[in-house]
């Protein structure tokens, strides 16, 4: 759903600058923008662009004369590498927003979408989760330092909002799945991670799956097409509030998901539990009260969508 009123700051022939092209949701944004016509949609590969290099950054929104930016750069994994790699994921989530985020105030830039994550919030959260419960409890341990990160980001959005008059709004998306994720077991998240277990299991005639935790996980799930709609809705709306939640509603343990695509894919397997100290969040289900007061609902036809991102996912092994 795009927003039918065209609002004065932004108009479809303005340059955008859209930060994180090439990953999951950045070339779902770019699918859309394209789609939907925009003229000037600003790209850079990070061999022409390093997003960690502040006056690289800086000069390139300068010399581009940017009127809006959409950050979709950042460094994700699942829960294996959030874990593991602790140091790199808060010192680059960091170093990229800071350099943006700074870089468009200084450069003049009022309008910027910045992507956050559920797991912002305390890992032992009241349910639904309502944006108001930011920073009211302990964190889940495993993906910490990239949650910290992200609300430093949130926490310096509302700033300058305040401080400088911008339209700088933080969107925490629940997780979003397909076609273009990444599917290494070692870096993914857990959807992609099933998606490949699961067809390799089929194809090597396996009569069993592992999965880390226990499957009692429950994960809301939005399609990355239906999210890039949403960014760009809410690229065009002023708000009130600096951090918006964006969901599907659709909620499932990690066990039902794995079912589903078990249908999906054509045949059931075993599941064995391996590192059971993997969980993570027992439940983040978000709370949508907030994106819909301003006019924006998901779209996400779950398994219509999942037989999608496998369709893809078959399209780029081959």
């Amino acid at each position: 759903m795009i927003c039918r009123k065209r609002e004065s700051f932004l108009f479809k022939n303005d340059r955008i600058f859209l930060a994180g092209h090439n990953g999951l949701v950045g070339s779902a944004v770019l699918r859309k923008l394209k789609d939907l016509n925009y003229k000037n949609i600003i790209i850079a590969p990070r061999q022409k662009l390093n997003l960690l290099d502040q006056s690289r950054v800086f000069n390139f929104l300068k010399k581009n004369k940017i009127k809006s930016i959409i950050i979709c750069a950042a460094k994700v994994g699942g829960i294996k590498a959030n874990n593991e790699q602790r140091a790199n994921f808060i010192y680059e989530n960091l170093t990229i927003q800071n350099n943006l985020i700074h870089g468009a105030m200084i450069n003049g830039i009022k309008n910027l979408i910045f992507l956050g994550s559920s797991c912002v919030y305390p890992r032992d959260c009241k349910q639904p989760i309502k944006e108001k419960y930011l920073l009211n409890g302990i964190l889940e341990k495993t993906n910490e330092p990239y949650a910290i990160a992200k609300i430093a980001g949130i926490k310096m959005c509302e700033a300058y909002n305040f401080q400088y008059k911008t339209n700088y709004k933080c969107l925490m998306p629940t997780n979003c799945f397909g076609p273009g994720d990444n599917y290494d077991l070692n870096t993914s998240h857990f959807l992609p991670a099933l998606i490949k277990k699961i067809h390799h299991a089929k194809v090597y005639k396996k009569n069993h799956i592992q999965l880390w935790g226990n499957g009692n996980a429950l994960r809301e799930l939005i399609y990355v097409d239906d999210l890039a709609e949403g960014i760009i809705y809410f690229l065009h709306k002023r708000t009130k509030e600096s951090v918006i939640n964006i969901g599907s509603g659709i909620e499932k343990t990690i066990k039902e998901y794995a079912n589903i695509l078990f249908k999906i894919i054509g045949k059931k397997f075993v599941i064995k539990y391996v590192n059971k100290h993997l969980t993570g969040t027992p439940r983040k289900k978000l709370d949508l009260q907030l994106s819909k007061k301003y006019g924006w609902k998901s779209k996400t036809n779950l398994i219509q969508d999942l037989k999608k991102t496998y369709k893809a996912f078959l399209f780029d092994s081959n």
